[in-house]
């Protein structure tokens, strides 16, 4: 899901499900080229909430959690940052980051 406001961001950390947030630019080559993996995941965990996050459109958000690159992937789970990792990932590589979550 693709984030419509800062309300949505903090109600989706505060709810029961871990949360991964994909950090990106819409001009950016890296995350066009992850997407695909990033949305194949969001189908096939429906215990995990995936949320996309466009830099420009959400500069605040961004910058109070230091994100300087993109892509940016961040787990959070209870409220609170679990993990991150920058740039793109293959999808074996993704999911075992994912296994964090769960």
């Amino acid at each position: 899901m693709k984030l419509s406001s800062k309300e949505q961001f903090d109600a989706l950390l505060a709810g029961n499900k871990p949360v991964v947030v994909d950090f990106f630019a819409t001009w950016c080559g890296p995350c066009k080229m992850f997407a695909p993996t990033f949305e194949a995941a969001a189908e096939k965990h429906d215990d995990i909430e995936f949320l996309k996050v466009d830099v420009d459109e959400f500069e605040d958000l961004a910058v109070s959690l230091g994100i300087s690159y993109v892509p940016t992937i961040m787990l959070f789970k209870g409220g609170e940052k679990i993990d991150y990792f920058v740039g793109p990932k293959k999808e074996e590589d993704f999911e075992a980051f994912l296994k964090q979550a769960l």
